[in-house]
């Protein structure tokens, strides 16, 4: 019999404790009563939360916050919130409960050998209604707590994040009583992970339950959970255990202990363990052996296929299993799960550019001449993309080139589009064949043979229809951020489908799409009397976007197409240069003031001014794209004052910083712009001497916006456009792919961050994360 009254070992308990010790808790119970190699621990019972939020008069308190709240107000909902969280978290444990704990984490520390050892504080709810998994993220964890105060204090964490906005507002549209959601604490030994990850015994995508998928990566399994890393992936035959296929893939970052401070840090794989471990093989064949014979002991235990989170210990070389849960995404036929085979065949590999999975048939394209041959659904397979073939990407389900990096234009627009897309795959051209069936994987890079996807369309419209629900929860529910959150838009018509994110306005909005419809060079159109058509057809979409927004802000990217870009569209092979280089040569401001351009930048001009004054939508501002030196920003005000755009407090003209001299004459630029944005794309290529379309130096390391060398530029720009009063944000791809570069970027003091729609919702979790870190480093220094 147990000596505690609030407190369970993990050999105390089992499944059919849910309503004591939550899902989580029982799980850990069952495990290591059947056996398995669970790390040790204990559970502080649901009854402990319940009785410290009754005996310290607690739920008085709290119902006294929760009737008075609007729900639909996120602020409010927010700031109620923290109440709550704060009152639980400040209020001192009950003497019996901090006593137990006490005396429990004092034998735990006996149990294994060490003093105030390591562990992970979980959250596990008890309502069998409530599960985590139905509503991920309502709760914490914490990683890496060392000492028994801090477990106390990471314990209540814990229970204050049952109050947490998202779930509040989440039971209160369920019709859930606040007050019979119960949370139990999980206590376990922290496993200091060399490798970790999640294992299915039963293939997920396929639904193949003859196959085990292991997903691994370096450092503590959070990092695969939480997605932050695209880890390798390895496919096992369940009978014989041999190993089907392996995906290794490129692993940037891992999260490893905080040695400065409680808790665990993301760190650079390069930095912590070697380049060389960026792209290695995370795990061996014993291991991998190891895993799956330890799996398929835990899928007969429950019987059901089982979603395994495992990690392996660095000093002993032990393998642990931190959880077990049934696999709920299998699908069902006659009230079975069947086997699916399919033949996973790998075709090509490349870079994941742009995030999805989907099936189709492979329409190859040369050039601009075979793009109608794309059709809804396709599979658009070529070299490389160019503003030309927008029509064709607009249709195609997904985009496959041979050539390009992360940031080049097949991988921009398609992230824009909202497409899966893989760049850089190298022989995907010769290898794919025209009108074959393929499956694009682009969040690992991974084009398969055959269709691997297996939704039906009620299904599909299911998923659409949650995805709206959850989008629009989300902007409800969004933390509000002193750092602005804008997204960045190609195609004005996406708006419709974004427009619940929660984003501040949009900090970039590229003309090159509303070029590419008109499909006529802006001379050509001076020439031939059809001046209205740029006009109507950039008003219109500019307007299209704006009017869903308004009154949030939107700002227009003029345009900045180069000139081979140019060339392609009708009439552009009369007046375009055939320039070597065209990526440093006559594109942006340098275009609008030339003699040869200028009547097509007036166009321009035109068409916001009618958005602007016509359509009334004021929330309409412009960047200038490609700025080199202040004496040309002179210039082309002149040339915009001239139609009717004369820049003041309700008429902002910021300028793109991704040129070098516009780094070293910041404060000249300052004192004639509104503000700044960092074309992150450009400024990199341009500081590191690294074409940011190669695949090779890319795969090298070569472009990369975190280099020290680019952050030190955007930290001198942050700095001079402050001195003089002027906003700085930035819309290259770096915040989107790279989280500690936007980390990096609050820290510096960048007033806003503009990203693709697909990061939004947590680029703003993060950058709140950072700056609630700042706000305590500041108080802590008081």
């Amino acid at each position: 019999m147990t000596q505690f009254q609030y407190i369970r070992l993990f050999e105390e308990i089992d499944k059919k404790d849910i309503s004591l010790v939550g899902g989580k808790g029982a799980n850990l119970g069952e495990l290591t009563q059947k056996g398995v190699n669970v790390p040790p621990g204990f559970c502080v019972t649901a009854t402990a939360y319940s009785d410290f939020i009754e005996k310290r008069d607690l739920n008085k308190k709290i119902n006294s916050i929760t009737n008075c709240i609007d729900y639909e107000n996120t602020a409010e909902l927010q700031m109620r919130s923290q109440q709550i969280r704060s009152l639980i978290e400040k209020t001192d444990m009950l003497e019996s409960i901090e006593k137990e704990i006490r005396e429990a984490y004092s034998q735990f520390s006996e149990l294994v050998g060490v003093d105030d050892p390591d562990v992970a504080i979980r959250s596990s709810a008890t309502a069998e209604d409530l599960p985590e998994a139905s509503f991920a993220g309502q709760q914490d964890t914490y990683l890496e707590i060392c000492g028994v105060n801090e477990v106390i204090k990471h314990v209540k964490k814990c229970w204050a994040s049952l109050w947490t906005a998202r779930a509040i507002y989440y039971r209160e549209n369920q019709g859930f009583d606040h007050f019979e959601v119960s949370l139990s604490a999980v206590v376990q030994k922290m496993v200091n992970s060399e490798k970790a990850g999640v294992l299915f015994t039963a293939n997920p995508v396929t639904n193949n339950r003859n196959e085990i998928m292991i997903n691994a990566s370096w450092g503590l399994g959070e990092a695969v959970v939480s997605g932050i890393v695209t880890p390798d992936e390895y496919l096992v035959d369940k009978k014989t255990l041999t190993v089907n296929e392996k995906q290794i893939a490129t692993k940037n970052v891992l999260i490893v202990k905080n040695k400065e401070a409680v808790g665990a840090v993301e760190v650079a794989v390069k930095d912590y363990l070697g380049y060389e471990q960026v792209t290695s093989q995370c795990l061996v064949d014993e291991e991998i052996s190891h895993l799956c014979t330890s799996s398929l002991r835990i899928e007969e235990i429950y019987n059901a296929p089982q979603d395994i989170e495992w990690a392996l210990d660095s000093d002993t070389k032990e393998l642990y299993i931190l959880q077990a849960r049934p696999i709920t995404t299998l699908k069902e036929e006659d009230g079975e799960v069947k086997d699916t085979k399919v033949d996973r065949r790998p075709l090509v590999r490349g870079l994941a550019a742009s995030p999805g999975m989907v099936s189709g048939i492979v329409r190859k394209i040369k050039d601009i001449s075979e793009i109608t041959r794309v059709q809804k659904g396709d599979i658009l397979v070529t070299v490389m993309t160019n503003p030309d073939m927008i029509p064709a990407l607009k249709k195609a389900a997904a985009v496959v080139t041979d050539e390009g990096g992360r940031t080049c234009h097949a991988a921009i627009v398609s992230r824009e589009l909202g497409i899966p897309c893989i760049v850089g795959a190298n022989t995907a051209t010769q290898s794919l064949e025209d009108e074959m069936e393929i499956t694009v994987d682009a969040t690992r890079g991974v084009v398969y043979s055959g269709n691997l996807v297996q939704e039906t369309k009620q299904e599909v419209a299911a998923t659409s229809t949650q995805t709206a629900i959850d989008e629009a929860l989300l902007a409800q529910l969004a933390p509000v951020t002193g750092t602005k959150v804008y997204m960045n838009l190609g195609e004005a018509e996406l708006i419709h489908k974004y427009k619940n994110l929660p984003f501040d306005g949009i900090g970039l909005m590229r003309t090159e799409f509303i070029f590419t419809n008109i499909g006529v060079h802006p001379m050509y159109l001076v020439r031939t009397g059809q001046e209205e058509k740029l006009i109507d057809g950039m008003s219109d979409a500019i307007t299209t976007a704006a009017e869903v927004l308004y009154p949030k802000p939107l700002v227009v990217r003029l345009s900045d197409f180069r000139s081979n870009e140019f060339r392609g569209l009708t009439g552009g092979e009369e007046v375009e240069p055939d320039e070597a280089n065209p990526m440093i040569g006559w594109r942006g401001v340098s275009r609008y003031i030339s003699p040869d351009y200028e009547a097509g930048f007036r166009l321009e001009c035109q068409a916001i001014k009618k958005v602007r004054e016509e359509y009334g939508l004021t929330n309409v501002n412009v960047m200038l794209p490609f700025v080199r030196t202040p004496w040309e920003v002179v210039k082309v005000k002149q040339i915009m004052a001239e139609e009717g755009l004369v820049q003041n407090n309700q008429f902002k003209i910021w300028i793109m910083a991704e040129v070098p001299s516009v780094i070293f004459d910041a404060e000249q630029f300052a004192e004639l712009v509104d503000g700044f944005s960092i074309g992150s794309n450009d400024l990199t290529q341009l500081i590191m001497g690294a074409d940011r379309d190669s695949g090779i130096l890319n795969s090298m390391g070569y472009f990369d916006e975190r280099s020290p060398s680019v952050k030190r530029a955007i930290q001198m720009l942050i700095e001079a456009a402050h001195k003089h009063g002027k906003t700085v944000s930035i819309c290259g791809q770096g915040p989107s792919l790279y989280p500690e570069l936007t980390e990096f970027l609050v820290e510096a003091g960048i007033d806003s961050i503009s990203v693709n729609p697909d990061t939004i919702a947590y680029t703003r979790r993060l950058i709140a994360s950072v700056e609630q870190k700042l706000i305590l480093n500041k108080l802590r220094k008081l």
